[in-house]
């Protein structure tokens, strides 16, 4: 694979309180035709997250931004929620019912910085607008994965539903400060709402140095799944695996055909892939330096 980088798409400036900055995280929700909701997450003064969205075009002559959300999609819960410092858009899947919004809720920690858990917000007809589907997560720290959970991928093959998420595996404490540790791993569903997990490793590290991988992205090709994703050591890189089933997983990160420019925007670090495809071809959203502040890049598999 190699992928052709088109650009900078979309960068928050001086927008209203709820996006001060960081369009962290995006996702490519297809309206019809040639036009794209790009989902992402902006942060306030406080550093709270927040869903928002931009319209795109995305035409032979290239894409551009036509449409900015003037309220948010999902902002921080009530005090004392799981989601009360953030509300994070993940994957957006869509059923004969309507859509599942996925979303990353967080809490701010004591002994950790932070917490994580997976909420759901869902829209029953286009245009009445998310709302969540409860107070509480869906998916939560438990025996199976006990510090947190975040980042998922949802894709429906008949009346399953089949998640790959993130999943903390404990925390270091590096220089006097702790540092997480997570991978990927496989949940199953039979709506969408419940989830059977098992502890089944997708994505593991591969070696001591590696202690944060993320925010999966899965596409069946014919009969292969394949699965691109953030890693990192010293910095987030994007990596790329494939399986014959979407449990058991190779990777082959050196396939993956990006990496960060000589300079600009996206030169320290690249991350939070979402491939999807359009009019016989493939696209990427994905993150740059500072995990989200310089903005949301687009790039073409050639």
């Amino acid at each position: 694979m190699r992928w052709t980088k088109k650009g900078l798409l979309f960068a928050p400036a001086s927008g209203p309180a709820w996006m001060i900055s960081h369009a962290a995280v995006p996702f490519a929700d297809p309206l019809g035709g040639d036009l794209f909701r790009v989902y992402f997450s902006s942060r306030d003064a406080s550093s709270r997250s927040y869903t928002a969205y931009v319209d795109v075009e995305l035409g032979e002559a290239g894409a551009r931004v036509v449409d900015l959300a003037s309220q948010p999609v999902l902002e921080p819960g009530p005090p004392g929620t799981f989601d009360d410092a953030g509300a994070m858009l993940s994957w957006i899947t869509t059923h004969p019912q309507g859509k599942h919004l996925y979303y990353i809720g967080w809490n701010v920690g004591v002994s950790v910085p932070f917490r994580n858990a997976l909420g759901l917000a869902t829209e029953a007809r286009p245009g009445d607008g998310f709302r969540r589907y409860s107070a509480g997560p869906i998916i939560d720290r438990s025996t199976v994965d006990p510090y947190f959970v975040a980042s998922s991928c949802v894709l429906r093959e008949g009346s399953t539903w089949r998640m790959w998420y993130l999943s903390c595996t404990g925390w270091d404490n590096v220089g006097g400060k702790p540092r997480h540790r997570y991978h990927l791993r496989y949940a199953e569903s039979a709506d969408g709402v419940a989830w059977k997990r098992d502890g089944r490793v997708c994505i593991d590290f591969r070696s001591s140095e590696e202690y944060a991988i993320s925010r999966p992205s899965v596409l069946k090709d014919g009969t292969t799944y394949k699965m691109w994703y953030s890693y990192r050591g010293e910095a987030y890189r994007i990596g790329y695996a494939e399986s014959d089933d979407g449990l058991s997983w190779q990777r082959l990160d050196e396939r993956a055909g990006i990496d960060v420019s000589p300079s600009g925007w996206d030169s320290e670090m690249i991350e939070y892939p979402h491939v999807f495809d359009h009019r016989g071809r493939r696209y990427m959203l994905y993150n740059g330096n500072g995990y989200g502040k310089t903005g949301i890049g687009l790039a073409v598999l050639d």
